[in-house]
């Protein structure tokens, strides 16, 4: 191998695959339908980021949004903060997530230290969706309430989100092993009408009964109307003493039709928060035609993913990633979800999942790498990746 310095570009793609990249499908649609030429990425990029309007109108146009209304202008003003885009068009996340459904490949593939591997079909996840949200809608959420989570990076927080965001409703998530302080400091903020939660998790075979946590948080969050608790841990836990408590499995098998609230443009979509490291932690607010524009692009042009890839990335349901995952709906690519301890019982399970799960796509934060180098892992030598195109690493 050669002697790898800081810069320099260890592999490059051969011309024909540039040629076959979304990237470049999407150049050669501007340079048919928008009579834009660009001889580099480089161009394209200076295009983009000073014809600002042009660009973002022509990714509406690329990715054929559906909106109930169309826009009237791209965008207002060019000034920060208050811009405001895409004025008096009508839209939701969520019935673009079903945009690619397709019988050919899974919406989801979850694997868990609980559970066997599980795939999830399109059908039956939009399924579920609707029943779920037929659910939330019988307990009076309206678009613009807020509904949060406490659940583990598996399928049925996936359902819940869209649930949720098919009624315009606004999510926001903690990862069910974060401490009882650090979920009311988020949760608190924003006055959440209903709790989706589950009763424990598995980390490294170990077990964590959190009911005690989610009484606690009932009880500190004077909003809540509703909470809804999976048996996950425990297949057969109770609701205990939740005041106002019922079971996941009474939401499911409803019949109705899975309807989509247009909602503005800028309408709340989910609630993110900063770390918290200086005070409280902040809560951001993306909006529903925010994140479709700007997923599709990531999926599509950045990362190159096609209807069928399948993306795994390592993630609790408490970081920004996990909403990532939830992207990959958009494209049409199947999302693969892993809840547990990636290290055990050794730095090769999370790749022994890569592989197993025929992932095209992974990602995961720089510690994790760096457990594996100091383990002296050569994950393309333990298992076959031969699937895997991509790599990504945060932090």
């Amino acid at each position: 191998m050669p002697e790898i310095t800081e810069g320099a570009a260890l592999w490059e793609p051969s011309r024909e695959r540039r040629e076959q990249s979304q990237m470049a499908g999407y150049m050669r649609w501007l340079a048919e339908k928008r009579g834009l030429r660009f001889d580099s990425y480089e161009a394209l990029w200076q295009w983009s980021a000073t014809e600002l309007e042009s660009f973002w109108a022509s990714l509406w146009a690329y990715f054929a949004i559906r909106a109930s209304t169309p826009y009237t202008r791209v965008l207002d003003e060019r000034k920060m903060p208050g811009a405001r885009w895409f004025e008096g068009a009508r839209l939701n996340y969520a019935e673009h997530a079903f945009r690619h459904a397709s019988s050919a490949h899974p919406a989801i593939i979850a694997l868990s230290e609980i559970r066997p591997r599980q795939e999830i079909s399109w059908a039956a996840l939009r399924a579920d969706v609707a029943s779920v949200a037929a659910a939330l809608r019988d307990m009076g959420v309206k678009p613009g309430d807020r509904v949060v989570s406490c659940m583990p990076n598996i399928p049925e927080t996936m359902v819940a989100f869209l649930a949720c965001a098919s009624l315009g409703a606004v999510w926001s998530s903690c990862s069910p092993d974060m401490g009882l302080g650090a979920v009311i400091d988020r949760f608190k903020q924003i006055g959440p009408k209903v709790l989706f939660a589950v009763d424990g998790y598995r980390y490294g075979s170990k077990a964590f009964d959190r009911r005690p946590m989610i009484e606690d948080l009932e009880r500190a969050l004077p909003t809540l109307e509703r909470v809804v608790l999976l048996p996950y841990l425990d297949s057969g836990a109770g609701l205990g003493s939740l005041r106002n408590g019922c079971l996941w499995q009474s939401l499911l098998g409803r019949t109705a039709p899975l309807s989509f609230e247009q909602v503005d443009f800028q309408h709340p979509l989910w609630i993110v928060y900063s770390s918290g490291t200086s005070g409280l932690p902040k809560a951001m607010v993306h909006g529903h035609g925010g994140i479709v524009l700007e997923h599709l692009k990531l999926m599509t042009l950045h990362m190159d993913l096609r209807p069928g890839d399948r993306i795994c990335w390592m993630t609790t349901t408490g970081w920004i990633m996990w909403n990532l995952l939830a992207a990959a709906l958009l494209g049409g690519a199947t999302a693969v979800l892993f809840d547990g301890n990636p290290l055990h019982p050794d730095p090769g399970t999370l790749w022994r999942a890569v592989a197993e799960t025929r992932a095209t796509c992974f990602g995961a934060g720089a510690a994790f790498f760096n457990a594996c180098m100091k383990a002296d892992l050569e994950p393309g030598q333990a298992v076959d990746l031969s699937a895997l195109e991509q790599i990504g690493s945060t932090g």
